[in-house]
């Protein structure tokens, strides 16, 4: 069983090692400034706001002194009101848009059901103090209960889920288009890209941003062969995004429930009910115990070659000896191994075989065949190898876990 060494040991990986400086229009650079730059304006920004905030609230409160407060006590009290605020933006930050979504409309159906109420109240005939508690009293009990029930089926909230509730009971519901989350290991790969190009793969598809930053820090690492394949990673992302069918999104959803990029990618992918993308064994088998579907580039590899028949003739390059005596190994074109039997003497050179048997392995299939001798199968021989590629390696390195 081979694995990639990009990406090995990734169920215990947590974003790499340290960068290093990038050449000039590689494409891991140009994503790299863009997000920076982005971050950085976005920084700003927020710190002006919040400078803005603070200075409003301090003038107000030392314009108008409440509660009878001298002025340098009232701007206290704005500063303290503002820091209130912050403090409450920086708890969160860290919500996701569908929670906060829920939670917001959750409290104005808490908030229109305690003005029903209060309605009720004030055409009793209970003392003034009392209507007033009570009046507070619903207005704080269904705010919170609907902001926590709110938050908690944040689910119904989003966006992709809004035309189905807000759609009639008669009418049809066309099906709802679900998201696919990209791994790291999956875009490493390629193939991806050739994928949608054949339209065999439909958008959105969602990049979460910390599978941006791993990819940035491979492509930056100090090992040759792995900054090799974060730069081919983040070129297939480019590639992707360039197409014009295709709807590809950066995510900023980041849960912070751990560092490791796979439980990230479980956890995103429950809370927004996507399916994940790679071509990882152990993502592919938590995601799956978790109930979360998976797309396997390997397993689709697999499931679209070729297929050949016992007695079906073919005609293979015989690149090396076989194991047994005699006996000659050739590779198709996706990587399958073809040992034929009496083969041996013929290494480097093109020969008609017949199919005697297929086995599938954990690594793919083996096919098994002997040389064609009176040329039985010439009619229907198949061209399905080409001399000279090294297919073995593609096969180890794109093999099924």
């Amino acid at each position: 069983m081979h694995s990639n060494p990009a990406l090995k040991g990734r169920m215990s990986r947590t974003l790499p090692e340290s960068p290093r400086s990038l050449e000039p229009g590689d494409p891991s650079r140009n994503l790299a400034e863009v997000s920076k730059s982005s971050a950085a304006l976005l920084s700003w920004n927020a710190w002006l706001f919040r400078i803005f905030l603070i200075a409003a609230a301090c003038s107000i409160t030392l314009s108008l002194s409440p509660f009878g407060l001298h002025r340098w006590t009232a701007a206290g009290l704005g500063a303290l009101l503002s820091l209130a605020i912050l403090l409450i933006e920086h708890r969160l930050r860290s919500t996701s848009a569908t929670d906060l979504l829920g939670g917001a409309t959750g409290g104005l159906v808490g908030a229109l059901a305690a003005l029903l109420v209060t309605i009720v109240i004030s055409r009793t005939s209970e003392p003034e103090p009392a209507k007033s508690f009570l009046e507070y009293a619903s207005l704080l009990g269904f705010g919170y209960v609907g902001v926590m029930l709110g938050s908690q089926k944040a689910s119904f909230f989003k966006p992709e889920s809004l035309p189905g509730i807000l759609r009639a009971r008669g009418t049809a519901s066309s099906p709802q288009v679900e998201g696919k989350l990209l791994d790291t290991s999956v875009l490493i790969d390629g193939r991806i890209a050739d994928i949608c190009e054949a339209h065999f793969l439909d958008g959105p598809l969602l990049v979460p941003q910390f599978v941006l930053h791993e990819l940035q820090m491979i492509a930056d690492s100090a090992d040759s062969l792995r900054r090799q394949r974060g730069r081919r990673g983040l070129e297939v992302l480019q590639r992707i995004q360039n197409m014009q069918t295709l709807e590809v999104r950066i995510i900023e959803d980041n849960p912070n429930t751990s560092n490791e990029v796979d439980r990230k990618l479980v956890e995103l992918a429950l809370r927004l009910r996507a399916r994940i993308v790679t071509n990882d064994f152990n993502l592919n088998k938590v995601a799956s115990v978790q109930g979360i579907s998976v797309l396997n580039v390997n397993l689709l590899a697999n499931a679209v070659r070729p297929a050949f028949l016992p007695g079906e003739g073919m005609r293979v390059f015989i690149l090396r000896e076989g194991k047994e005596a005699n006996q000659g190994v050739a590779y198709l074109e996706d990587g399958t191994m073809v040992v034929v039997d009496g083969a041996r003497r013929l290494i480097n050179k093109t020969v008609d075989i017949l199919v005697t048997s297929v086995h599938q392995t954990p690594a793919g299939k083996m096919i098994f065949g002997r040389i064609d001798e009176h040329g039985d199968a010439a009619p229907n021989v198949r061209q399905a190898a080409v001399g000279g590629r090294s297919s073995r390696s593609d096969f180890s390195e794109r093999s099924l876990d």
